[in-house]
């Protein structure tokens, strides 16, 4: 499209979501029935297909809906958590009876999610997963364990990477399979984290079931379904959205619905703020402590602030594509790798500013010992959703087109391949 096309595109997108809410956003209505009907109208999720609740909209196009709505003060449909990886990886790769029984209830925010990939004994290695799939008496039967699931204590469903053939490669005998996670063969345990949080836990599968209607995509391609799942995860942990504003506190019943699904939903992620090194703090406390003043801090600052300019930048472009309607792709890797650099820089310019106090916790802690928080929080922004040595192998061989590293496990039979053991 042309500038001007775009443009006009745009204002009558505007022009008919800002006449739909004025004749139908009601703040009276519970937040179950608003989200029904937000959905039934296809603007809940205007870039989906108006097949599965949306319209058919080019995903620049949910800018300007998601505008119109916080100009009214309408509520969303819900998207917090791994509601939207699920969605994502669904309307990629499920069929019609999947995305009929699960896309719907997770707008409507009744069916919470977590994800099951990692395991204790593969790390990295995300082909390397032991959870063995069987397909037992028309059921698959699941035996095995994933780490690092976060809100598997609240969620009604989980997207399983499970190995299904130990004779295939390790990449071709994996498959991807919806489970679900409130039966008796699935037990959840909850981490401690040094930060003093447990968002993550450790899940434990012992004959739990899964039905054949809940495998996604065909038997033994769960590396391509889950690699849809961690491009959308990577391209949301570029740090953009980490120094978020504060919502607007609306009263009413609706808000107040709304206000409580998010502490449930939101509350393992309190920390992540902390572990994006929080660069909106720098300046504010090299100013209370003098240290702007410093010639040596405010040099640490300048390449912090520049380094983390920079980031921002190239997770626009990230968003930019996103918003053309792109597939994710390596720039998720791109902007995750800046993100725990920048994270990383700003811890160390925290530590600058305060020395050894950075350490301290408790009330008479800098900041009531936010600023240690910070320190213990930054590394997991190296690790999580694949570590910095994974998306640099990812940047070095899609986008710089490098050789791929030298392998000799690509195409042994997965049950002859030496590996870790938990």
């Amino acid at each position: 499209m042309t500038g001007t096309t775009t443009d006009n595109r745009r204002q009558s997108v505007r022009d008919e979501v800002r006449a739909w809410l004025e004749a139908n956003w009601n703040p009276n209505l519970s937040l179950a029935d608003w989200r029904n009907r937000l959905i039934d109208s296809g603007w809940g999720a205007p870039s989906w297909p108006r097949t599965w609740h949306g319209r058919d909209l080019p995903a620049a196009m949910e800018a300007v809906v998601a505008e119109e709505m916080r100009r009214i003060g309408a509520v969303s449909v819900a998207r917090s958590g791994v509601r939207g990886l699920a969605t994502a990886t669904l309307l990629a790769h499920g069929d019609d009876v999947q995305k009929a029984k699960f896309l719907r209830r997770a707008l409507t925010g009744e069916d919470n999610w977590c994800q099951l990939f990692s395991e204790p004994g593969s790390g990295s290695d995300l082909a390397g997963a032991l959870t063995r799939a069987e397909l037992i008496d028309g059921r698959w039967v699941i035996n095995g364990q994933k780490v690092w699931t976060t809100s598997a204590h609240h969620a009604d469903w989980g997207l399983l990477l499970a190995r299904t053939d130990f004779d295939a490669p390790k990449h071709e005998g994996l498959s991807y399979f919806i489970l679900g996670m409130r039966q008796a063969g699935v037990e959840v345990r909850p981490l401690k984290q040094m930060n003093g949080h447990a968002s993550f836990n450790q899940v434990f599968f012992t004959d739990a079931e899964v039905p054949q209607a809940h495998l996604v995509g065909r038997l033994g391609e769960g590396w391509a379904v889950a690699t849809t799942t961690l491009m959308h995860e990577r391209r949301g942990a570029d740090g953009l959205a980490a120094a978020g504003g504060k919502p607007v506190e609306r009263q009413g019943p609706i808000y107040d619905e709304e206000r409580a699904e998010n502490a449930i939903a939101m509350e393992p992620y309190r920390w992540y703020p902390q572990r994006a090194g929080r660069v909106d703090l720098i300046l504010e406390r090299a100013t209370a402590t003098g240290k702007m003043h410093d010639p040596v801090v405010r040099q640490e600052i300048a390449k912090l602030l520049t380094l983390a300019k920079s980031a921002e930048w190239t997770a626009r472009r990230a968003r930019a594509a996103q918003a053309q309607g792109r597939a994710p792709g390596p720039e998720g890797s791109l902007g995750k790798l800046a993100a725990s650099h920048v994270a990383r820089a700003a811890a160390h310019v925290h530590t600058v500013i305060i020395g050894a106090e950075a350490m301290l916790t408790g009330e008479d802690a800098p900041l009531e010992g936010l600023i240690s928080e910070i320190l213990l929080s930054v590394p997991a922004g190296s690790i999580a959703g694949g570590t910095d040595e994974i998306q640099r192998n990812i940047i070095a061989e899609r986008v710089l087109g490098m050789p791929k590293e030298p392998r000799s496990d690509n195409d042994r039979p997965f049950r002859d391949v030496p590996r870790n053991r938990a």
